[in-house]
């Protein structure tokens, strides 16, 4: 057996959850994979029940599952709850937990819905790319202080902080994931002109680049690498950037498919891989049918192709979910008149049908 750990979470967490399961146990009818799912909770939910966002047992069982499905967290419920308990801390010590320190997010823009991109179809046409997050360094984990009294006057700070170990092996999964492309190139990005933890950055990527020399290897600075996502996104196939500035990427990029529920991620390299879609919480449209839960089937894709190693399986998902949306089926956050405007059961059903 493989025991899947599933954390619906906050807000439309359940509901997407809900539908990469049942997906998931149509793909284990038919290729005999043997998926066994046990539930527990994160978040917003875990804060509620145990007044931890992240419960020692949670964490125990997911280094112990082949694989973690995960939902959102957060939520308006939470926000004036003291800051070490917010739901998003069940993210990071997650991550930090299970040694995660790369994140694989794909965009890909489908023909059937390039119409919804907000970006002329000439531009976007076309556009494939993987973005390569390093996890569990940078601003996000350096030494922060929320307030303290300096010469009179409050400042609070955040310290970006990288290692020479912890840049390279980001910088080999991404050198190692072109290899795996079509268009075998790393576009690094970082801000080398001001940040001296940008400097090392580059430096060490251009080092651990030598190993490669059947892959591309460009530097944009943060700025502009923003920029030519909206300008030429078919420039990019690999994306490479620190764990903020891959952050704020990876939702632009998700502008470019018209919305951020079509997107799946996973984090891998530690103990259990761990994947997620990039929808997020959605607290205003949570309990009432209409999420796309084609981000977190596809992350379920994914979880089997990284954690499980089945490519026929992933595949056959990845597949289906094409043939869906070729097919006209439209959740509201897509949707486009004269097309089949279907709630989150209709769409995942579609989707099963389809596989």
């Amino acid at each position: 057996m493989k025991k899947i750990i599933v954390i619906p979470g906050d807000g439309i967490g359940k509901e997407i959850t809900d539908s990469a399961v049942a997906v998931l146990k149509k793909v284990d009818e038919k290729f005999k994979i043997g998926l066994e799912f046990d539930y527990r909770d994160a978040g917003g939910a875990s804060y509620d029940k145990y007044g931890e966002p992240l419960t020692a047992e949670t964490l125990e069982a997911c280094k112990a599952a082949d694989a973690v499905l995960f939902g959102a967290v957060g939520g308006p419920k939470w926000d004036n709850i003291e800051v070490s308990k917010r739901p998003e801390k069940a993210l990071f010590g997650l991550r930090k937990g299970l040694g995660l320190y790369g994140n694989l997010r794909p965009v890909k823009i489908y023909d059937a819905l390039i119409d919804g991109s907000p970006l002329r179809p000439e531009i976007v046409a076309g556009s494939d790319i993987l973005i390569v997050r390093e996890l569990v360094g940078g601003i996000y984990f350096g030494p922060r202080c929320e307030s303290e009294i300096v010469d009179g006057v409050e400042r609070a700070f955040d310290t970006e902080v990288y290692s020479v170990p912890e840049i390279e092996r980001i910088a080999r999964l991404a050198f190692e994931s072109a290899r795996t492309r079509r268009y075998k190139k790393v576009t690094s990005v970082d801000k080398a002109n001001v940040l001296a933890s940008s400097r090392l950055w580059r430096r060490v990527v251009n080092e651990v680049a030598k190993d490669y020399d059947d892959v591309i290897l460009e530097h944009l600075y943060i700025d502009n690498a923003a920029a030519q996502l909206t300008i030429h996104p078919t420039r990019f196939s690999i994306l490479l950037a620190n764990n903020g500035y891959g952050d704020i990427l990876s939702d632009e990029a998700a502008c470019l498919s018209s919305s951020l529920g079509l997107l799946p991620s996973i984090s891998i390299g530690g103990i259990t891989n761990f994947a997620e879609s990039s929808s997020g919480s959605a607290p205003d449209i949570a309990g009432r049918g209409i999420a796309n839960p084609i981000g977190e089937i596809l992350s379920a894709a994914l979880l089997l192709r990284y954690s499980l190693k089945n490519e026929d399986a992933a595949q056959a998902i990845e597949s289906a979910v094409d043939k869906t949306l070729a097919d006209g089926y439209r959740t509201a956050d897509i949707y486009k008149d004269g097309l089949n405007r279907v709630n989150t059961v209709e769409m995942t059903n579609a989707i099963i049908d389809r596989i």
